[in-house]
């Protein structure tokens, strides 16, 4: 029998609005669920259980008060631990902020608040994001829910295991280099990355900077839609978020869900590696396995790529002065209570000068226009979302792939950020699992602002692919989960690397 945990947040929040299902019930399971696995994983590394039962009866009062409800009346969400809650302790990973209590929620976070979202706590990251394998030094290591001694990845870690393991039906996410992506593939969940200023950030030190955004994280599309439309607004605290004097650009019913589309009607790109990703061979043959079971449906699917030469050297730069805006004085003022990932980033911006920040957005250009070309022929572009199948979260990051040296620390993220690059939005849908019993995850790309399209080519994706165990959401082990050893007894548990 299915606990209401394990029930969807559309079906869920159907159930509140009807008054068949309560808050509290919904809420009560969600934390009877963490209590049962949590430390198995290590996903929920700061709680507000009393909080969220306040929250769920003033939530419940309303419903049967026949008042207005939100998108997200009385759904429990989990809120990623680099986002900023109020009254609730927020470390951002890292040492330097171990007791840190905000007052002031993160627009993010005030807006789910608004849709009527029950927040229950926050869920690990690795130190500032840094990374995609989600440790750190404050709350540890985050294992993965098909093998807890593997990685999450990142750095929406652990809103992917909360999700994959029904602890939530809905959480916050953030991508630069896939992190939204990254955790979806790795732990059989769904992570949309949305155009720049389509979800305003308040918090990006570069406004004007698209390589990072925020999103929603889900077990599946219309779920993922609906929390979705609580985020999206035209906030002029970002200026990403560019609009049109007098006019709302980004209306949140236009994202509730998913739109209709006709897959047979689609021209789709299929690439393994973009023609450069360091993609393991297990991982290509996999990725040609699962897209030929369904490539039949759509009016055209073949291998093609658009030119992404010059990508990893424009995203290092880039990536670096990201790092430079917001670590820079606590690297140089507090260096032993900064991790290793976060001290290579500075260090690799400082070396860098006018020419180099030049170079690359000159080449960051010249990618996107190739790209735009690129959809004027097809309509999406389908690749894996991860280069590789989980390894164990005991390795800081996948120093060769294939036998062969990656070029950074997260050079083995390169399928997610030749799309992060140019700007485009990004689905990772759960495509079933690899030959190594673990999740695999296929990303959706499509054109410039095509946000909407990504989302329905995954909707439309996803029910086609339902009905075949080969290609349908894994889901983990419950039972094995409850009753395996805490993941804090591992040997290298704690700490930066």
């Amino acid at each position: 029998m299915t606990e209401p945990c394990e029930l969807g947040a559309v079906a869920a929040r159907t159930l509140i609005g009807t008054k068949k299902l309560s808050s509290r019930e919904l809420l009560e399971s969600c934390l009877s669920r963490i209590d049962k696995v949590d430390h198995a994983v290590n996903a929920m590394v700061a709680r507000d259980d009393e909080r969220a039962r306040a929250t769920a009866a003033a939530a419940d009062e309303a419903t049967m008060r026949g008042e207005a409800l939100g998108a997200l009346h009385g759904l429990p969400i989990a809120i990623k631990d680099l986002e900023d809650v109020a009254g609730l302790r927020t470390t951002y990973g890292s040492p330097l902020f171990a007791q840190h209590v905000p007052e002031k929620d993160q627009l993010i976070v005030a807006s789910v608040r608004k849709a009527g979202a029950v927040i229950v706590g926050k869920t690990n990251t690795p130190e500032w994001g840094a990374g995609a394998n989600t440790r750190n030094a404050v709350y540890g290591a985050t294992g993965n829910p098909f093998d807890p001694l593997k990685s999450a990845a990142g750095s929406s870690g652990g809103s992917g295991v909360a999700l994959a393991t029904s602890m939530v039906p809905v959480a916050t996410g953030s991508d630069t280099g896939g992190s939204l992506r990254n955790p979806a593939a790795f732990n059989g969940i769904v992570g949309f990355r949305p155009s720049p200023g389509l979800v305003p950030s308040d918090k990006r030190p570069f406004g004007w900077n698209p390589l990072s955004v925020l999103g929603p994280m889900a077990r599946n599309v219309p779920d993922l839609c609906l929390l979705l439309s609580s985020m999206v607004s035209d906030a002029a605290i970002d200026p990403l978020a560019t609009t049109v004097h007098g006019a709302q650009i980004r209306k949140p019913e236009d994202f509730a869900r998913p739109g209709a589309i006709d897959l047979a009607s689609l021209k789709v790109a299929l690439t393994p590696d973009f023609g450069f990703a360091p993609t393991e061979k297990h991982i290509r043959e996999v990725f040609a396995e699962k897209t030929g079971r369904f490539s039949n449906l759509f009016a055209v699917a073949e291998e093609a790529t658009p030119d992404c030469r010059g990508t990893d050297e424009s995203f290092e730069v880039l990536r670096a002065l990201s790092f430079l805006a917001n670590m820079h004085d606590r690297v140089r003022d507090t260096p032993e209570m900064v991790g290793p990932n976060v001290r290579a980033n500075v260090e690799e911006g400082l070396r860098y000068g006018a020419l180099d920040v030049v170079k690359a957005l000159k080449q960051q250009t010249v990618v996107y226009k190739n790209w735009q070309s690129f959809f004027e022929r097809y309509d999406v572009i389908i690749s894996p979302t991860m280069t590789l199948s989980p390894r164990p979260w005991t390795e800081l990051y996948p120093a060769e792939i294939d036998g062969k040296p990656t070029r950074t620390y997260f050079h083995w993220l390169a399928c997610a950020y030749a799309v992060t690059i140019v700007g485009h939005p990004a689905i990772s849908l759960p495509v079933g699992l690899d030959r190594l019993g673990m999740p695999f995850g296929l990303q959706i790309v499509g054109p410039r602002g095509g946000d909407a399209k990504v989302l329905a080519v995954a909707a439309a994706l996803e029910n086609a692919l339902a009905g075949d165990p080969l290609t349908a959401r894994p889901v983990p082990d419950i039972a094995a989960l409850a009753q395996a050893r805490p993941l804090r007894q591992a040997p290298g548990f704690i700490g930066f690397d």
